[in-house]
């Protein structure tokens, strides 16, 4: 997941929940989120190895009690948010019917209410991604049109920049952007050639006539 994008709305169920004791802070605590996901992944292969699974509830208690000591309760309370927070995740919500223990084993049914929550917030998501993909088309856009008009005009470019409504120094910026854009754009395949209905699309190939010599020309009388 993209750090831009929004964190989910997530079920309450979803949220961990902690065991009332905490456990003594390892050195490793502050550690890169990603090596305790690491950790997790060797510990519990069948639950946090491979495409993301519903998790059981609870979870954190049971973690602790087969690794105790191993993790800090921030340091799982940041992973499971994280992990449960996953587009990956929301998704296989959408679609299991049960949650996972530590061993891969079904472990208590996935309700209908966490089920649409999910599928709630997967469609949220799109909506964000496509308004953000449709806003920087947009900007490629409006940054191309400009690049064009620069490029015809007799302008000073200060008298350009007023007429456009942009900031002087803003200009190179765009301009040089909205060249790499055109660099970077692929470019479009020939057309093949615009065809008239009605009219024949040219010769049809086979097999070549021979033409049998004509006749010397007959002489008056």
């Amino acid at each position: 997941m993209s750090s831009t994008e929004p964190q989910a709305s997530l079920p309450a169920a979803e949220t961990p929940i902690e065991p009332g004791q905490e456990p003594t802070a390892r050195p490793a605590e502050k550690a890169d989120p990603q090596q305790c996901a690491a950790e997790l992944k060797r510990l519990f292969p069948a639950l946090f190895a491979g495409p993301a699974k519903p998790i059981k509830l609870r979870i954190q208690a049971d973690i602790q009690e087969r690794a105790p000591g191993q993790f800090s309760k921030q340091q799982l309370s940041a992973f499971l948010r994280r992990y449960t927070g996953g587009t990956g995740y929301l998704i296989a919500l959408t679609k299991a019917q049960h949650r996972f223990d530590l061993d891969g084993q079904p472990a208590g049914e996935l309700s209908e209410e966490h089920r649409e929550a999910a599928r709630q917030e997967l469609a949220r998501r799109r909506l964000v991604t496509e308004g953000r993909r449709a806003q920087e088309e947009s900007e490629r856009r409006n940054r191309a049109q400009l690049l064009r008009d620069f490029e015809r005009t007799t302008l000073t470019p200060a008298n350009f920049c007023a007429l456009k409504g942009i900031a002087p120094e803003q200009l190179e910026p765009l301009l040089a952007q909205a060249r790499q854009e055109a660099q970077d754009m692929p470019a479009r395949p020939d057309r093949p050639p615009r065809h008239e209905p009605g009219r024949p699309q040219g010769r049809p190939q086979g097999p070549r006539r021979e033409h049998k010599a004509s006749a010397p020309p007959r002489r008056g009388r």
